[in-house]
């Protein structure tokens, strides 16, 4: 059974990992100080120079990017290479302001399909797979970045895209697929509709690999029942490369960053002061061998915790913890931090499905939360009276939870819109 894509990196020893990061970073700096006009000026505002980066202990002295440096820096501003020598671009979705675009040269797709590659691999894939990939194509990363994994490693590949579920499910059926790729809350919806279909028996599925959004442990063992297989992290981000920066092996205890790619740090989201092993904070990454859209020191809000040490599957690649929530999507709602993922942790272990919908407003000058949940066809048969006490404990559970009260409604079953993509969890009607 192959364990690994690529032995000798992904069970380096932290002493030749270290070497190789140095030699990869002081090049990278030199590259990036050379031919990026827009982070030249962020060094040279911070007194810095590529000769004062000398090994990865010497990476704090860079500046930060974030994403408003890259929506400032659009289109051409952060590329590193003539436009001549990029051959494709992705980009984010734009939801959130003016898109951001980022490039590719041939050997920056090489590499990204390998580290998708290790990524299956670690779940169990091989050239026997059937491997069906759900996530969607065209400028989103997560259909071309899996894809091209499963090319490197040789299994069947079947390129669906979102959509048409139950063409999907057939296709499941008829190929034996064995690994599915997509969103957890497409992943939830499948296994829903499969269950409605009774195909249940008809699936070979044995691995999952979700990602593209953040989701509970409670929802990984939903959908594991569900589709009946193991189900897997995976993360990254399209301004760093896509999916594949780093990934969850068979343990499913953290996911391996690709480190010979990409630096991480966790740093204090308030000072940016870099924490120690250990410590949660936000995620910042560097990369050290793209060529086309080299990020610095790129912070991504998500929170986290890094961990060194070698992996019970062999791994010896630094290992970041599922992700923990977000600095930019975290609802401050009258002073108290509230994470979606914690309120889908209680709806699981109340009974419910991960269908809900969280509706902040401001009435009367203040904040209010409604937190609408779908009820599962076996509830919503349930008495009134029934329903009173779900209710009821659903609200004193989420009290207990985030120290606030929220209002709940239930809706009953398929009334909240099912996502072929990421799922819309918060809509917040404040003008703040």
């Amino acid at each position: 059974m192959q364990l690994y894509y690529q032995p000798d990196i992904e069970r380096m020893s932290y002493d030749e990992m270290k070497s190789l990061q140095d030699r990869r970073l002081k090049e990278q700096v030199a590259h990036v100080y050379k031919n990026v006009a827009y982070y030249r000026k962020l060094m040279d505002e911070k007194g810095v120079a590529p000769g004062d980066i000398k090994s990865t202990e010497d990476l704090r002295k860079l500046p930060f990017l974030t994403k408003d440096d890259l929506r400032d820096a659009y289109p051409y501003g952060l590329l590193a290479v003539p436009l001549r020598d990029a051959v494709r671009i992705q980009s984010t979705s734009g939801t959130t302001g003016r898109r951001v675009v980022a490039f590719y040269t041939r050997e920056d797709i090489e590499l990204w399909s390998e580290c998708c590659a290790r990524a299956i691999v670690a779940v169990g894939g091989a050239r026997d797979d059937v491997v069906q990939v759900c996530y969607g194509y065209g400028l989103f990363t997560g259909g071309p970045g899996l894809d091209g994994g499963s090319h490197k490693v040789g299994s069947l590949t079947l390129p669906m895209s979102s959509g048409n579920t139950e063409r999907q499910i057939q296709f499941m059926c008829d190929l034996g697929t064995t690994i599915i790729c997509c969103t957890p809350s497409y992943a939830a919806y499948i296994g829903e509709t499969v269950e409605e279909m009774g195909a249940r028996d008809k699936l070979k599925l044995k691995a999952g690999i979700f990602g593209a959004e953040a989701w509970s442990e409670e929802m990984r063992r939903g959908i594991e029942a569900k589709l009946g297989l193991k189900a897997h992290d995976i993360y990254g981000l399209t301004e760093i490369s896509g999916p594949g920066v780093s990934f969850e092996c068979c343990e499913q205890t953290g996911l391996h960053v690709n480190e010979d790619h990409f630096m991480a740090e966790i740093i204090d989201p308030v000072t940016g002061e870099v924490l120690p092993y250990g410590e949660k904070g936000e995620i910042v990454f560097t990369s050290i061998t793209k060529k086309a859209f080299p990020l610095m020191r790129y912070r991504t809000r998500d929170i986290c915790v890094l961990t060194r040490g070698t992996c019970s599957c062999g791994r010896t690649l630094v290992k970041m913890s599922r992700l923990m929530g977000r600095t930019d999507d975290m609802l401050i709602i009258r002073g108290v931090n509230v994470f979606p993922s914690q309120i889908e942790t209680v709806l699981i272990n109340c009974g419910f499905q991960a269908n809900y919908q969280l509706i902040v407003d401001r009435v009367n000058f203040s904040d209010t939360l409604d937190v609408r949940v779908e009820l599962t066809p076996e509830m919503f048969s349930d008495t009134v009276r029934k329903l009173e006490t779900r209710e009821r404990e659903l609200r004193d559970k989420l009290k207990s939870m985030l120290g606030l009260y929220a209002k709940v409604t239930l809706v009953e079953p398929k009334s909240i819109a099912r996502s072929e993509g990421k799922a819309v969890r918060v809509i917040d009607k404040r003008k703040i």
